[in-house]
């Protein structure tokens, strides 16, 4: 059995949300609006890395994790 609860937000919140979600389900839409933002936050975290480190300490970073990849072994 599924529960269901009410979240209390703004009638202008809810209707700017409404135009956006369409047909969609609000748990449907509400999910994909957070794994968005997830997403939006990882790139932007990865860009600032990026932009922080040279060529030469990415490709080190690159043949750590491979490294770490191959090895790692759960028992």
């Amino acid at each position: 059995m599924r529960k269901y609860v009410t979240i209390s937000i703004l009638r202008e919140v809810k209707e700017i949300l409404e135009r956006e979600k369409k047909n969609r389900d609000w748990s449907e839409f509400l999910l994909e609006l957070y794994r968005e933002a997830k997403m939006a936050r990882a790139r932007m975290a990865f860009e600032q890395l990026r932009h922080m480190l040279n060529d030469k300490e990415l490709d080190e970073i690159l043949v750590a994790t491979r490294e770490f990849r191959e090895r790692f072994d759960l028992r």
